[in-house]
């Protein structure tokens, strides 16, 4: 162990609580709950203008990943970590009433991912909302193993941030008794998924599924300043708070997911309206720690040795022994790179075998 401590909060009763306090005093907020279509239409465009730069990715060909590389750091990454918060959006169905119409809008805005996670998304999502930073059930909490591997360490700190994705899948491994994940929904939207870069490859060429991924991987990881996101949501910057919230102007281009607190505050509110929850209810949020630039913060979470994983808050109430999930940081690695290696490899076999079928 590292001697690492998590902090403890009542982070998901302090939610219940301002939500409670702030109905009794404003009523009023209750006529932001509801569905916001535009959220669909922003899917189409930002899925059009992916499959627009995968395309000439693609025709430029390999020798021209670095553009690839480039262009996903510059603008895909953007445009995919909208399409999380998208995703986000529609598994607390808040994009249209047909519950049905949510999940096709959370696979659509999926699909320039190149890895399905909607759908699973959504089964751990969930789950963190009813049992906010408890170690058995959320996902956003860190295994024991990457507190301890990654302790107080600069490098460290960078390369978990740069590895997120696979970090990210690699936590399902601790839920899978606790949070099921594979499922009707699942399965659908994994073949959805499958289907559709094998046409990219197909009408595009490699290098536009590269794009794609470079687009997926610094959307979450990569040390893109958008991978602060996941520092500042619920690691612990401020005493006897849970939650935190980023007001900066990334907000635009990231569909206002900085609002964190008011989102866990009031879940049935679409994106486009937790800026007017802000402003209807300040004392209630203006007074709460919050941060105003992601890249400073990712700056400071790496070169600042008081700073850890253990700095995450969790619900320690509602935590157990961790030792029968504690998996070696070498283990995961390995893992989740074979893991991406035999994806890809199993998309090549695939349209080899259909270009020498034709």
């Amino acid at each position: 162990m590292s001697g690492i401590s998590v902090t403890s909060n009542g982070a998901d009763r302090s939610h219940v609580e301002r939500r409670r306090l702030i109905l009794e005093k404003y009523p009023q907020v209750q006529e932001l709950f509801g569905k916001d279509p535009l959220t669909f239409k922003i899917a189409v465009g930002i899925f059009a203008l992916q499959l627009t730069l995968a395309a000439l990715m693609g025709y430029l060909g390999l020798d021209y990943w670095w553009l690839s590389l480039l262009l996903a750091i510059g603008v895909g990454a953007f445009a995919n970590h909208a399409n999380f918060v998208i995703i986000h959006d529609a598994i607390h169905n808040c994009v249209f009433d047909n519950p049905l119409a949510n999940k096709w809008t959370a696979i659509l805005a999926d699909l320039s991912n190149a890895f399905p996670t909607a759908m699973g998304f959504r089964c751990y999502h969930i789950k963190h909302h009813s049992h906010l930073s408890a170690y058995d059930y959320d996902a956003d909490i860190p295994s024991q193993w990457e507190v301890d591997w990654v302790g107080n360490s600069t490098w460290r700190k960078a390369a978990w941030l740069f590895a997120f994705p696979a970090i990210q899948l690699a936590r399902l491994n601790r839920l899978k008794g606790t949070v099921p994940i594979w499922g009707q929904w699942t399965y659908i939207n994994a073949a959805v998924i499958i289907l559709f870069d094998l046409f990219v490859l197909i009408a595009f060429g490699p290098n536009g599924l590269l794009y794609l991924f470079f687009s997926f991987w610094f959307s979450v990881g990569g040390l893109h300043p958008l991978s602060a996101r996941w520092l500042q949501e619920h690691f612990a910057f401020a005493p006897n708070q849970g939650t935190f919230d980023y007001y900066g102007p990334l907000n635009t281009l990231a569909l206002n997911i900085g609002y964190h607190n008011e989102h866990h505050d009031f879940h049935e509110i679409p994106w486009t309206r937790l800026p007017q929850l802000t402003v209807m209810a300040p004392e209630f949020y203006t007074t709460l720690t919050c941060h105003r630039s992601w890249f400073a913060l990712l700056v400071t979470f790496i070169f600042d040795p008081s700073y850890s994983l253990g700095t995450r808050s969790e619900n320690v109430t509602l935590a157990a022994d961790r030792s029968a999930t504690s998996i070696s940081p070498a283990y995961i690695i390995l893992h989740q790179s074979l893991f991406i290696r035999r994806y890809f490899w199993g998309l090549s076999f695939i349209l080899s075998r259909s270009l020498v079928c034709r």
